[in-house]
């Protein structure tokens, strides 16, 4: 069964909400929502990305993200990559694909102005 433009809507907000909440569980920080629905060729509908303060950190809200979409949702990752040296994990869902950097490596690619064009979102750090 084909999901109507509203159904898929609903479920990854559903998504990025439970994503987000897991990234505040483990107090990952700095969190944009990027919205790529509406640019051309852009590779999925939505990207999550926030940084860590360590590569600890970094895996830890990759696994915290990974456990609450299971959990909650019986989502898994469609595929991830970057756990091994934990300095930039992304984590595939299809339409949202999260991306958790150690904050210089963040600093460093800055996805952010690549997707310039995008809607941005910025959820408040939670101390």
């Amino acid at each position: 069964m084909v999901k109507s433009l509203d159904e898929k809507a609903y479920d990854a907000k559903l998504l990025i909400d439970t994503i987000i909440d897991a990234i505040q569980d483990v107090k990952g920080r700095d969190i944009v929502v990027l919205n790529l629905s509406e640019l051309p060729n852009a590779v999925a509908d939505f990207f999550v990305i926030c940084s860590g303060d360590s590569s600890t950190q970094v895996e830890s809200i990759a696994q915290t993200i990974a456990r609450k979409t299971r959990e909650k949702l019986k989502e898994k990752a469609w595929h991830e990559e970057g756990t091994k040296n934990a300095e930039w994990v992304l984590l595939d869902y299809v339409d949202v694909v999260i991306h958790v950097f150690y904050k210089e490596v963040r600093d460093f690619y800055n996805l952010e102005s690549l997707w310039a064009d995008a809607e941005r979102i910025e959820i408040p750090n939670i101390d």
